[in-house]
């Protein structure tokens, strides 16, 4: 039967066979302080119930599902956490400008991760911008990865690509324009199937082959 993490008062990590590692003993000090009712509590210098970390700060409601603590040591050493069964609401920029910054979120060093487990993740703006800054084909790149679709719906759509580009599909591909269809090109070659056994008088055996691969 699964066990629920927060009965599980092993504070011991674990390595890859699942035994636990030897590591410092519970943390602890003579200096912690309290103060709380029946309806929440604030602490200083809380120890954790698996006994690695010390809080600095604390914030608790009676059944401990929603708090807010500044870690100071262990795992956690420097961590701000907050957690909540309701909502989690932030507003400002009432006293600004329309373009100046209200909000900034600034991560120095480290990953940014924004996760909806079993939602959606909706973002609504007069503008929305994207920039990816690095360099080498490493860095500086955006990518859109979609298990089923990725639609886009606007009264125009401009691509530009410096280098190179390319549009791919196993399946079916059409190009569509009720209008005008322009396509430009110094050269422009068509391959077809029909290469396959026998080269053509232009070539395109060899492409074919590549894009079957």
């Amino acid at each position: 039967m699964p066990t629920s993490r927060n009965t599980n008062n092993d504070r011991l990590e674990k390595n890859r066979r699942g035994r636990s590692v030897p590591t410092n003993t519970a943390k602890q000090n003579y200096t912690a302080i309290g103060l709380g009712n029946d309806h929440g509590s604030i602490r200083f210098g809380h120890v954790h119930k698996q006994g690695d970390v010390t809080s600095s700060v604390m914030l608790q409601t009676p059944d401990g599902e929603h708090f807010l603590t500044l870690d100071k040591d262990g795992t956690r050493k420097g961590w701000t956490s907050s957690m909540g069964p309701g909502n989690f609401q932030v507003e400002c920029g009432s006293a600004k400008e329309k373009n100046e910054d209200s909000l900034i979120l600034n991560a120095k060093n480290g990953n940014i991760i924004i996760v909806a487990t079993n939602g959606k993740i909706r973002m609504e703006a007069n503008d929305i911008e994207l920039i990816a800054r690095g360099e080498g084909g490493s860095e500086g790149n955006i990518r859109l990865k979609a298990t089923e679709s990725i639609e886009t719906d606007s009264k125009k759509l401009l691509m530009s690509a410096k280098t190179a580009y390319k549009i791919a599909t196993p399946g079916n591909g059409e190009i569509i324009a009720n209008s005008v269809l322009k396509i430009y090109g110094s050269i422009i070659r068509g391959v077809s199937d029909a290469v396959a056994i026998k080269d053509s008088k232009v070539g395109g055996q060899r492409f074919q082959k590549q894009v079957n691969q």
